[in-house]
């Protein structure tokens, strides 16, 4: 493609951003930051003059042209270009997104499962958790105060009283949006396919991530790996009445402990899963924890987002999992050091990324095993399980 059919293009383009509702941002002259030049940047400032007044002088000496033709040469796009670039130089940039900001969470949409028969889609499940934490900030935040898109060397703005969706807004280039109450920048990106990508960047983005991820639970289990609610089928009150102050006892420790994990063992069919159910929906939900359920091969490779401040962990049958390593059974299949990795910290917490969020995360492990016999001693051990309770009534 030319350049002159590539320059139509995307004047095509520029003018669909106005028809859809953008408008051009005027760059307006602030007196102290042309000052701050004309002081700290005086030979930038007197070239770049100098190029703008030497492309008007010779738009108005051609000789081979009137008068009248020189005078309308001085419109030209190549002098008007000169007057945009002095322009620019001696005003300051539009509002735009601060990079000093410590917090940063960023999803792309819509998410793509790539279906496979060999392993569980965890990155599929975690970046559609991303993407719904993100779309729900979006919603909590509401109206922007202020809408900009820098395409093609031009800056637009979206008056806000016309924004209805982020799903209906035009992107063709950068786009940044503000919120003056939350200190919050958004920077939107458009990629092939559609895909968008959402940047979004605060000071403190814990409480608005805290209110997106309220009664959010991840199912980690094969084909049934999906985000959704929490749900519980028996509340704690109907569990025998040892249960019930069994489960006083973790409350308070939840309460009041970074840490805690409980292993609950007892034969099928005395409550066990449904029990760490009703604690999630009736204890740890209303505290903020988003729940994941993990069947035994995500417990391999599962890695806690580092954005969540509060995680709860659900493994059923924990006994398959953690065998004892002195036995000969558990050398082929044994996830023992995934588990105490996860009960340590020390699988997740050892390598942190350089970029987004990290917090000092409050940790929740709910086990559940029919028998503790075949269990490996570490993670029986005191400092590693805070409570074990037997289930001895049949309950469903």
């Amino acid at each position: 493609m030319g350049y002159d059919n590539f320059n139509q293009s995307n004047n095509a383009q520029s003018k669909g951003l106005l028809a859809s509702g953008w408008r051009p941002l005027n760059r307006d002259l602030d007196i102290g930051f042309f000052a701050n030049i004309v002081i700290n940047d005086t030979w930038s400032l007197a070239k770049r003059s100098a190029d703008f007044v030497s492309d008007v002088a010779d738009a108005l000496s051609r000789k081979q042209y009137s008068w009248w033709a020189n005078i309308l040469n001085v419109f030209s796009d190549s002098v008007q270009y000169e007057f945009n670039e002095l322009w620019n130089f001696i005003t300051p940039d539009p509002a735009s997104p601060d990079r000093r900001h410590k917090d940063v969470l960023v999803a792309q949409t819509p998410i793509v499962q790539l279906v496979s028969r060999d392993s569980i889609p965890i990155d599929y499940v975690l970046n559609r958790l991303e993407e719904i934490t993100v779309k729900n900030i979006l919603e909590i935040l509401g109206t922007p105060d202020l809408i900009t898109q820098y395409y093609w060397e031009r800056y637009f703005y979206f008056p806000p009283e016309r924004f209805t969706t982020w799903e209906r807004l035009e992107v063709l280039g950068y786009v940044s949006a503000y919120w003056k109450e939350y200190d919050i920048w958004v920077q939107v990106e458009t990629f092939e396919k559609g895909k968008r990508q959402y940047t979004i960047s605060a000071p403190d983005l814990a409480p608005l991530i805290n209110k997106a991820t309220f009664d959010v639970a991840v199912i980690l289990s094969g084909y049934k790996s999906r985000v959704g609610k929490i749900n519980s089928e028996y509340p704690i009150r109907s569990f025998p009445a040892e249960i019930q102050s069994f489960t006083d006892r973790v409350q308070q420790a939840i309460l009041s402990e970074q840490q805690v994990a409980v292993l609950i063992n007892g034969e099928p069919g005395t409550g066990k899963t449904v029990w760490t159910q009703a604690i999630a929906k009736e204890v740890l939900m209303p505290l903020g924890y988003v729940i994941f359920i993990l069947d035994h091969d995500a417990v391999e490779n599962f890695v806690p987002p580092s954005y969540l401040a509060r995680i709860c962990l659900i493994i059923n049958e924990a006994d398959n999992l953690a065998k004892n390593r002195a036995l000969e059974s558990a050398q082929e299949n044994s996830k023992t050091e995934h588990i105490l990795g996860l009960l340590d910290g020390t699988l997740y917490q050892s390598v942190i990324d350089e970029s987004g969020i990290h917090l000092q995360q409050k940790l929740v492990v709910l086990m559940t095993c029919n028998t503790t016999d075949r269990m490996d001693p570490a993670l029986l051990r005191k400092g590693r399980v805070d409570f074990t309770y037997e289930f001895v009534h049949k309950f469903v």
